[in-house]
This record gives C-alpha cells, sequence and structure tokens, in this order.
C-alpha cells in the first residue's frame, strides 16, 4: 500500500526556520559553536545529497549495469576536490609530513586483509539493502520503507563488529601498517599520486561515454528567476554539481571539526546499550587509539558528529517536501528482510573498516590515506560480484 504526501514550499521554508531556531538553542552549550557548524553543515550535506541523489551503490549500479559513469565520475571529482582542499589544509596544520606523525583525527586507519573484509561487507550490504549507511540517511527522510531497517540492522552490525574486533585485532590489526602517503611521498607527490589515480579511472570511465550531439540546438533564452527557483527543485541536479559540492564540504567541514562521517554517533550508541547488556566486551584492544568515525560512548547526545546527522537529514527533508519527493508507504516483509540482512553487512562492515564510504572511502581517501583507497576498492569489488550474482538469483538480493 502506497501513499503520497505532497507539500509546499512553505513547508519546507518552516523547517528551515524551525532547523535556524535549533542552531539559535545549540549555540548556548558548550562548544556551541562548532555544534551550529555541524548542524550547518550536516544541512546542506543532506540537501546536496537528496537533490543530487549522491549515492555511492546507486552511481556504480548505474555503471556495472548501464554503462553510465556519470555518477562514478562525480565519486571521482568529489574525491579530486577533497584531495587538493585537504592538502592545502593539512599543509598548513604540519607542513612537514613525517612517517609516524600522523594528522590528529584523520582517517587513517591500519591496511590489512581485515580492512579488505570490512569493505566487501560493506558493498554486499550496499547490494541487499539498495543503499550505503549515507544514503539511507537521506533517504529517510524521503519515506524509504527500507532505510529504517537498514539503520536498525546496521546497529546490529556494529555490536557484531564489537564482539568480533578483539579476535581480528589480535590476528591481524594489531601489526598492521598505518599508511599515510603524504608521509612517504610528500604532500606533492601524494597529490600528484592521488590525481593521477584519479585522472585514470576518470579516463576508464569515459571510454564509450555517449555523446549527444549539439548540432542544430539554438541556444536558448535566458529564464526567468521564477523558471530558474522552479527548475531548482524539479527532477535531479546534475551529477558533477554533487561531486563538487561532496568534495568542498568534506575539505571544509575539517576547519572547524572533524572529517566528514556518518557512523560514528549510531555506532556509539549501539555500543554504549550491548555493553550496557553485557553484549560486547568493556575493552575493545585498540580501538579508540584509531582515528576514523569514532565509537567511544558520549555523555551527551549533542555532539558534532550527531549533529551533523541531525542536520543532514532536516536537509534532506526539506529538499524532498520542496521537490515533493517525500513518498513514504507502509514496508513490506521484504523490505525490512532486505533493510535488517543487508544492514547488519554494512554496519560490520563500517565498525570493522572504522567507517563507510564517507568517513574512511571519502574522508579517508582526501586525507590521503592508503586504508581509504583499500576500502574503497573492495567495496566496489563487492557491488560488482553482488550485482553480477544478483542477476543469476534476482529473487534472492
Amino acid at each position: 500500500m502506497a501513499f503520497k504526501v505532497n507539500f509546499s514550499h512553505a513547508g519546507a521554508l518552516a523547517l528551515v526556520v524551525a532547523l535556524g531556531v535549533a542552531a539559535h538553542a545549540v549555540q548556548a552549550l558548550p562548544g556551541g559553536r562548532t555544534l551550529v557548524f555541524a548542524l550547518a553543515t550536516g544541512a546542506v550535506l543532506g540537501l546536496v545529497l537528496q537533490r543530487t541523489r549522491f549515492c555511492f551503490y546507486c552511481h556504480a549500479r548505474d555503471w556495472f549495469e548501464d554503462g553510465n559513469p556519470r555518477g562514478l565520475l562525480a565519486i571521482v571529482l568529489a574525491l579530486a576536490v577533497g584531495v587538493v582542499g585537504y592538502t592545502v589544509v593539512l599543509g598548513s596544520w604540519l607542513p612537514v609530513p613525517q612517517p609516524g606523525k600522523l594528522p590528529p583525527d584523520m582517517h587513517i586507519g591500519p591496511v590489512s586483509w581485515v580492512l579488505v573484509a570490512a569493505g566487501l561487507s560493506f558493498g554486499a550490504g550496499m547490494v541487499v539493502s539498495g543503499s550505503c549507511i549515507s544514503a539511507h540517511w537521506y533517504r529517510l527522510a524521503e519515506g524509504s520503507p527500507v532505510s529504517p531497517f537498514a539503520l536498525m540492522g546496521s546497529a546490529l552490525g556494529f555490536i557484531l563488529g564489537f564482539i568480533t574486533w578483539n579476535p581480528l585485532y589480535s590476528l591481524s590489526v594489531a601489526d598492521a601498517p598505518v599508511v599515510w602517503l603524504p608521509a612517504h611521498l610528500g604532500y606533492g607527490g601524494a597529490l600528484l599520486v592521488q590525481l593521477g589515480g584519479l585522472a585514470l579511472v576518470a579516463a576508464w570511465l569515459w571510454r564509450g561515454f555517449a555523446r549527444e550531439a549539439a548540432a542544430g540546438s539554438a541556444p536558448g533564452s535566458v529564464p526567468s528567476l521564477y523558471a530558474v527557483w522552479r527548475n531548482l527543485w524539479a527532477g535531479r541536479w546534475p551529477y558533477w554539481v554533487g561531486g563538487l559540492a561532496v568534495g568542498l564540504i568534506g575539505a571544509f567541514a575539517i576547519v572547524r571539526m572533524r572529517p566528514l562521517g556518518v557512523t560514528a554517533t549510531l555506532g556509539s550508541a549501539a555500543r554504549q546499550w550491548a555493553q550496557g547488556e553485557g553484549w560486547i566486551p568493556d575493552r575493545l584492544d585498540g580501538l579508540d587509539g584509531f582515528a576514523g568515525c569514532a565509537t567511544a560512548p558520549q555523555s551527551t547526545w549533542f555532539t558534532p558528529n550527531a549533529l551533523l546527522l541531525a542536520g543532514l537529514v532536516v536537509g534532506a527533508f526539506v529538499a524532498a517536501l520542496a521537490s515533493r519527493q517525500f513518498a513514504p508507504r507502509w514496508p513490506t516483509w521484504r523490505d525490512a528482510v532486505r533493510g535488517l540482512s543487508g544492514g547488519v553487512l554494512l554496519g560490520w562492515g563500517a565498525m570493522t573498516g572504522l567507517g563507510c564510504t564517507i568517513g574512511t572511502l571519502l574522508s579517508g581517501g582526501m586525507a590521503g590515506a592508503l586504508s581509504g583507497w583499500v576500502f574503497g576498492a573492495a567495496v566496489f569489488a563487492a557491488v560488482w560480484a553482488g550485482l553480477r550474482l544478483k542477476r543469476v538469483w534476482p529473487t534472492v538480493l
């Protein structure tokens, strides 16, 4: 049973006003300026993600199934813009990068087969649930029947990850190298290698890119301001807008707070609850010493990451209302099974990989972390394999 609720732009405007009121109230709290910055950054990010349909799984699926490279090129653009931005910022913080000395709070993690397993699990979870965790957050604002179950499943996956962490840490993670490319290649060398690699990927994606002939197309007239506003909320924004905006937001965010990540609050809440129930060890070896989407239990919900997530959902909700794309429907048992099972894979992969496609791949890759690139390669390999398997057994996945 499906139903659609349409709200006017006035409803979206009311949400924007409410967001402003919340920001004013949050400013009075300790660290209020950072909290307001996180809330505003999340709102802009949610707006951009929803309007551009920026989704790692959907973009990969468009390429693997239809040969449409626009989405993956947008991800490449986001990474390229972020790499340049991070290099400028980190270069001012740590002018001379040295081995063994990492920039604070950056998502630079250990590289081992455990990281590869985490990426494969996360990619499989994307195929099963239909999105990555960041996309489930903004699709929650669109009324997706799968996303609530996927986020609940992700919390369960985090708990499973906490249970398996200590054995995996002793087996491989403890001795795994933590590689920050600028420390070995310098900022210039790391920038050249990463941008060169992204350029090669972009060139490969561009192969066979069908271009529409522009011959005979007459130049259009200058649109009215009303037409510009109407077009802003019709259809979807171009892919490149999403890539450019996400890259800029990622680089801009680290000036005032930790790198972007969308799993820290979810993982922290799952960890606090599971420890209270006695399901997971009180001591998780070495976990809190790694940079990434930190899951240490918090004494308050008013943290930058929690406010970023709140802003993301509200921003996506504003965009969905304004574009009349808020269309909830009642979930079916299949929606619930897909969401929960895919979410468990997403959560285990995100916990074990110290982040998701936003935290480990995007923020890590932008910072020059080898772990980000390895995790991303494993994720997309799993998506490719999962889509091929889905063609063979369409009723299973």
